[in-house]
């Protein structure tokens, strides 16, 4: 069963939100780590970059693959997890507390069309 945290909001392309007033921190799932093994490294947007619901805003790669990163929701970053630029691994160790960009919403509407955790886990199993 995919690990969740009530509360986030989650993605069909495995991202997650947590939201904080009108900030959101995105990462990859526990669920995505697993699947990409050991991570090597994080590809991520500079500040004041936007990004939008559904499109691409960087990448992660492990020794098995390289994955694109897709927004849960459209803004503006505001913060990028520098930890991840010399230990990308931390993804690996906890997916859900190293975040990898915190953005100021343009939309929170659009979390309306997200997963809650029950439904990411039932996700997660129907790809099993």
């Amino acid at each position: 069963m995919a690990k969740t945290i009530e509360g986030l909001y989650y993605s069909e392309s495995h991202e997650y939100v947590r939201i904080e007033g009108e900030y959101g921190y995105i990462g990859i799932t526990d669920y995505a780590q697993h699947a990409l093994g050991n991570v090597v490294y994080v590809d991520m947007p500079e500040v004041d970059d936007e990004v939008e619901a559904g499109s691409e805003f960087g990448a992660v790669e492990s020794v098995k693959a390289a994955s694109d990163l897709n927004s849960p929701v459209s803004g503006t970053v505001v913060e990028v997890n520098d930890a991840l630029d010399d230990t990308p691994e931390l993804v690996n160790s906890d997916a859900f507390a190293n975040w990898i960009i915190k953005v100021r919403l343009s939309d929170p509407s659009e979390l309306d069309n997200l997963m809650d955790a029950k439904a990411y886990a039932a996700f997660c199993e129907a790809e099993h």
